[in-house]
């Protein structure tokens, strides 16, 4: 924030174990800026950690305790403070003092002794271009939260346009999601893993979108050839999202190309078995089975709930990864929660809806 604009004055640092030279530095721009003052290394680092931290360190070089090149060095190196510009002032006026300086990442150089108009133009300078420089860091970080948002809400509705081929409300993608993260949750994954999760498991079908509807949507038993023809649809999924470096989307390819695998290696389209198939795909596995079981599809009736319990608990160590299905079970009446609230009876949901 500079110092003309109308909202607050900048806070400038000085440290510099020299109370005349504090006086001198507090007197040129006390008019202009809060001055905070520092009388030794550990202090200014204190202050700069501080909950309130300056907006630029005028810093002495020779202190007690620790030098102003140790201080540079340790803000420099702290993620959230490394952005406060650091002028040096000091006595130490050779060419390689100036180089050292501003190689552990001081902004410039001021020698002793001092020229008000010079201190005042430099810091005016280095406020200014610190003010344009967080403003700008603040648009790229807002311009990348909206294009991941865009991209996720992409995903999930592509997600659900592959699921609306046989389940017309498309509920299922969105229970699929809040089950895939709470049995995620019980597993220990962190908040940005379960956010990943959360945001691609809608993408495990995609590859529906690939099988005729004569086979998709066939009512009762499908043939041999036609149960051949289904086993396609994780590999077309995977090839309509594609290979990208991008770990959104990395991560829903991978979960729409293991999501049939089996813990014992029987499923398909790879045979992976145990821990060869990305735990993602092993949890996006068994919330997709439980929603099948408990819900109407075209091929089946729904089942209950205790029905289908039994039946995924008789294919623990077979189907599903053991661990992760103890995780499910221990969340089944948080799951049950979300069986209810997305269920294909309220109509056609939105993904926001909250729990």
């Amino acid at each position: 924030m500079s110092a003309t604009s109308g909202l607050r004055r900048a806070t400038i640092l000085v440290a510099d174990d020299s109370p005349q030279n504090i006086e001198l530095l507090s007197r040129v721009l006390g008019s202009e800026y809060r001055i905070k003052v520092a009388t030794s290394g550990e202090k200014a680092l204190q202050i700069a950690y501080s909950d309130e931290p300056p907006d630029l360190i005028l810093l002495d070089i020779m202190m007690p305790d620790l030098s102003g090149h140790e201080v540079c060095r340790r803000i420099k190196a702290n993620p959230d403070r490394r952005r406060i510009p650091i002028i040096f002032v000091t006595a130490m006026s050779t060419i390689e003092d100036e180089s050292l300086g501003l190689a552990i990442g001081a902004v410039d150089y001021i020698t002793k002794p001092i020229s008000p108009p010079l201190v005042q133009a430099r810091v005016r300078t280095h406020l200014a271009l610190y003010d344009q420089t967080r403003e700008l860091e603040r648009m790229v970080a807002q311009r990348t939260s909206e294009l991941v948002a865009t991209r996720q809400q992409i995903i999930r509705r592509l997600g659900r346009a592959a699921e609306y081929k046989d389940n017309e409300t498309g509920n299922h993608v969105i229970r699929m999601s809040h089950v895939a993260r709470l049995i995620g949750q019980q597993a220990g994954l962190g908040p940005e893993a379960l956010q990943l999760l959360f945001q691609t498991a809608a993408m495990h079908d995609v590859g529906k979108i690939g099988i005729p509807d004569q086979i998709l949507l066939k009512p009762g038993p499908l043939t041999d050839e036609e149960r051949q023809v289904i086993r396609t649809h994780p590999q077309i999924g995977a090839d309509i999202i594609g290979k990208h470096d991008n770990e959104l989307l990395a991560t829903a390819r991978t979960i729409a190309l293991t999501h049939h695998e089996r813990w014992d290696g029987s499923g398909y389209p790879q045979g992976l078995k145990g821990e060869q198939i990305p735990m993602f795909g092993r949890i996006v596995a068994i919330a997709d089975v439980f929603d099948a079981l408990v819900n109407r599809r075209p091929y089946k009736e729904p089942i209950p709930v205790s029905q289908a319990l039994a039946i995924m608990t008789e294919d623990r160590g077979k189907h599903f990864d053991p661990h992760l299905l103890d995780c499910f079970l221990q969340q089944q009446f948080e799951i049950l929660k979300v069986m209810d609230l997305y269920s294909d009876d309220r109509g056609a949901m939105t993904d926001a809806t909250p729990m």
